[in-house]
């Protein structure tokens, strides 16, 4: 069983600090507020009580945090203008995978979403993921689907519904994680 090593906040400092700033920077507007965002990471490090196995993936967790607190804060936008749910109670995402925006941290966002849309995608049995992205992501019709696949018009209906409920509930966590945090 490995142990976890003990870290001061100099070390984690020493350790972390230029390539923590890196990825800070590379996700804000200025200098200036990758620093102050740095330095509330240094802030939580300092008065957190709980033991921190990987300090690393804490320090870059409270980081990315910290840059969609700002983004959530500064930003008139939120996410919930992109991503909302329909008269059915359904999340659609799709506002959100497809905005055409230059703000950084929208970027990251909208990254962030394709990443685990993407993920959601892979864990899919082929024939449901097919399907979904023909359908979803390529805007084609189920009959144009069914004609050009030979599959009932039913059976490409059932296979995207279990996509969908599948996707929606993973891509539910991180939008709960975004909106309730």
């Amino acid at each position: 069983m490995a142990q976890s090593r003990t870290y001061s906040i100099g070390d984690s400092v020493k350790e972390y600090g230029k390539r923590l700033f890196a990825f800070i920077r590379g996700k804000v507007n200025t200098d200036e507020d990758a620093q102050d965002i740095l330095q509330d990471v240094w802030f939580q490090l300092s008065n957190t009580t709980e033991i921190i196995d990987q300090v690393g993936a804490w320090l870059y967790r409270v980081a990315r945090n910290k840059i969609i607190d700002r983004y959530r804060k500064n930003n008139p936008e939120s996410l919930e203008d992109y991503a909302y749910e329909n008269e059915d109670g359904e999340l659609n995402f799709k506002e959100i995978l497809l905005a055409d925006t230059n703000n950084p941290e929208m970027q990251y966002l909208k990254n962030l979403f394709w990443d685990q849309l993407n993920e959601g995608l892979m864990e899919l049995p082929s024939e449901q993921r097919e399907i979904f992205i023909l359908n979803e992501l390529e805007g084609r019709t189920f009959a144009e689907i069914a004609a050009r696949s030979g599959e009932n018009m039913k059976t490409l209906i059932s296979r995207k519904g279990y996509a969908v409920k599948h996707l929606r509930k993973r891509l539910r966590t991180l939008y709960d994680e975004f909106i309730n945090y």
